[in-house]
């Protein structure tokens, strides 16, 4: 293992990247991380680096690494949204586009429309209407091939009304 390693290191070419994504890994128990710069170029996306734990220390480890002129030449960096990552690659690679993975994005989006149905829901029942909004949780934040029958019938239900879920819901659309 230690010898495939060694080779592969030997053997990274680090001239012509544009593209880098940074993410971490858990790797041990109790919030152990490493970190992971990837090269995500078209047609070349390989392993570039990899720090221990999740700092902004290790983060800027890979751009001591990677050096001032390579970080200059980068076009896109893709992340999540740690505040720490922002910073770094604000400071050493600023001229980058920076692209916020989809996950993170499709979490987020997911949460606030949680958050809008659920106080929806519970002025609605505090006003005496219909709950029109009762088990429409997994209709509205579900892919909308991933509903079953029974979810598809009540997406269907609650697109009818005026609803901020329902205005939360097709934006995200």
């Amino acid at each position: 293992v230690e010898y495939v390693v060694q080779w592969g290191l030997e053997h990274r070419d680090l001239s012509n990247i544009t593209a880098i994504g940074v993410d971490e890994i858990a790797w041990r128990k109790g919030h152990k991380y490493l970190t992971l710069v990837y090269q995500i170029d078209a047609g070349k996306t390989c392993l570039l680096w990899i720090g221990k734990d999740r700092t902004v220390k290790t983060f800027l480890g890979f751009f001591r690494f990677f050096g001032e002129q390579r970080s200059q030449a980068l076009k896109f960096i893709c992340s999540d949204m740690w505040k720490p990552y922002l910073k770094v690659i604000e400071k050493k690679a600023g001229q980058a586009i920076h692209i916020l993975d989809r996950f993170h994005i499709v979490a987020k989006l997911n949460k606030a429309i949680d958050e809008v149905r659920a106080d929806e829901h519970r002025q609605m029942k505090k006003a005496g209407h219909e709950p029109v909004l009762k088990n429409s949780r997994w209709c509205l934040l579900k892919r909308k091939e991933n509903l079953t029958e029974k979810q598809e019938i009540k997406l269907k239900e609650i697109l009818k009304y005026n609803l901020r879920s329902v205005r939360a819901y097709l934006l995200k659309e």
